[in-house]
């Protein structure tokens, strides 16, 4: 009776491409969703204590993060399948914060980052994530698993203080010998398990399997290795509800707003980023500015509730999506099951090896590096393969963030100049004397000077012609370049027409107005910023 109840609720329940459910829940969906769930959770402990640690707040701090962020965004994001959390990208940006002012001016920052990225999803500042190129998204995820990789290797240091150990420190010394090779054993198992665990059934998730079995053998056998407790307790009570103990004032908002405002960026750019890597798995498009919403939302109640706030988690939201996490329940789920560690179950979190979780996410860094770029680097333009090197240098050197900003500005730069070079014209003489200029190509800043130096105004016939239709103008550099060579003609009391321009620049070259020539094929794009109001600052600069 219980599991058609549950069936009947689940029938209920469907999701929609914005965020509801998007085919029916049966028992067998439930079942792999909660699965997952509990995979994600077991793999956040750790990493919620390590990056509290690198802020410098009690691990409190950051597992209350993780279920607040993960539990709101799982409800509302943008993106089923997605999981959020406290994460070392802002980490190391509040670690300056808790040092110099406390812990309070953190939880002030982060309900101020929160509204930030509110505004930013009301506004719809997400869709420019799609600006992001394919090479910088290849060279994003590359410096991605090399960073999860890299964080994972503190473990293999001998244990020290808790404090080291969140910071992947531990001491400093390397294990050797037998606790070396002991570690690297259940690395393997754990690896091994999930590689063949799909081959033998998909009833429970991979990850889960390896964690459950090395977990199993190191209990029974009474292995002496490093455990989830060694690096601190996770138990604990409810979050409860704390307004930021800080004065209400300038002075106060001067200290918070830039760390609002780089932990906002952050947490939006690495999250829009996992939403599209999610998306490309799922086959999902479109919710960037509900994500943005999400985000916020979760960061503000975070910060209200003792939380260090947070973003998507790309490696926990790929161990979601191999398990077969696909909706929100298994979000929810993840939240769920890491707030009943913290209440009531870290006991037992806490006897699980390090090791295990070690391996999974040495799984997750082989499924998320893009080897295909390593084969496709030779083949592809020169300045994209420099674009995914940069971008994998720049994310293990500096974030996540500031990487993808330098391979978007690199790429944007390439692109420019690839176009500046492309303007050119082809030139003809008619029976009647006019000298004809066809212009190639887009006409923007970029390529504005070599477009002037196509003409030759003094040596050119009595009547010249200009055509745009082959070309297209793009921006205020663009309309002052012709102005200023109708200028030049006018001045040596030569004729000069414009042809196939669009309506809009017959409207905004004010002093070539005059010169143009309608046609029934003018093109009919729109300059992609609106410049009337600039008209007569043209004008002025040409009287």
């Amino acid at each position: 009776m219980a599991r058609s109840i549950l069936a009947s609720f689940a029938g209920r329940l469907s999701i929609s491409e914005g965020g509801a459910f998007e085919a029916t829940l049966n028992p067998t969906r439930i079942r792999i969703e909660i699965l997952a769930g509990l995979t994600v959770a077991l793999a956040l402990v750790p990493e919620a204590v390590a990056f509290a640690f690198v802020a410098g707040v009690h691990p409190l701090v950051g597992l209350y993060a993780a279920f607040m962020v993960g539990l709101i965004t799982a409800v509302i994001g943008g993106r089923p399948g997605m999981i959020s959390g406290a994460t070392g990208a802002l980490a190391v940006v509040m670690v300056s914060l808790v040092a110099r002012h406390g812990v309070e001016y953190l939880f002030a920052t982060v309900v101020l980052m929160g509204l930030l990225q509110i505004t930013a999803g009301v506004l719809r500042l997400g869709k420019f994530i799609r600006l992001v190129p394919h090479p910088v998204m290849l060279g994003f995820v590359n410096g991605l698993a090399i960073v999860i990789f890299l964080a994972q290797l503190g473990q293999f240091q001998v244990p020290g203080s808790a404090e080291a150990a969140g910071h992947g420190l531990a001491g400093g010394q390397w294990l050797t010998g037998w606790p070396l090779a002991l570690m690297l054993g259940l690395v393997t198992l754990t690896m091994a398990v999930i590689w063949l665990m799909p081959r033998v059934t998909s009833a429970i998730p991979a990850p889960l399997a390896g964690i459950a079995l090395v977990a199993v053998v190191v209990l029974v056998m009474g292995l002496d290795v490093p455990r989830v407790g060694d690096l601190a307790s996770i138990k604990g009570g409810l979050p409860e509800f704390h307004i930021p103990m800080v004065p209400l004032n300038l002075a106060t908002l001067e200290i918070i707003f830039p760390y609002a405002l780089i932990l906002a960026a952050i947490g939006l750019i690495e999250s829009l980023l996992t939403l599209n890597l999610v998306g490309e798995i799922t086959g999902k498009r479109g919710g960037a500015s509900q994500e943005c919403v999400a985000q916020g939302v979760a960061n503000t109640v975070t910060g209200l509730f003792g939380g260090m706030g947070g973003c998507a988690m790309i490696g926990q939201s790929m161990i979601n999506v191999k398990s077969g996490g696909r909706t929100r329940l298994s979000g929810i789920a993840a939240a769920l099951f890491l707030l009943v560690f913290i209440l009531f179950g870290s006991s037992l979190i806490e006897q699980i090896p390090l090791a295990a979780l070690v391996g999974v996410m040495f799984m997750v860094v082989i499924g998320t590096f893009a080897w295909n770029s390593l084969r496709i680097l030779r083949r592809v333009p020169l300045t994209d393969a420099f674009v995914i090197l940069l971008v994998t240098v720049v994310t293990v050197a500096s974030d996540l963030a500031t990487a993808v900003v330098v391979g978007v500005i690199v790429s944007a730069l390439a692109y420019a100049w690839q176009n500046a070079r492309r303007i050119h014209a082809n030139v003809r003489l008619t029976p009647e004397g006019a000298k004809i200029y066809q212009i190639q190509g887009p006409l923007f800043f970029g390529s504005v000077e070599g477009f002037t130096e196509l003409f030759s105004p003094e040596s050119d016939p009595d009547m010249v012609i200009i055509d745009f239709a082959d070309s297209r103008v793009a921006d205020q550099s663009a309309l002052n370049a012709i102005e200023t060579i109708a200028a030049k003609y006018r001045a040596l009391g030569k004729n000069i027409q414009l042809r196939h321009l669009s309506r809009d620049c017959h409207q905004l070259l004010s002093r070539a107005g005059q010169l143009m020539v309608d046609s029934d094929d003018d093109p009919d794009y729109q300059i992609a910023v609106d410049y009337g109001v600039r008209s007569g600052a043209l004008a002025a600069g040409h009287g």
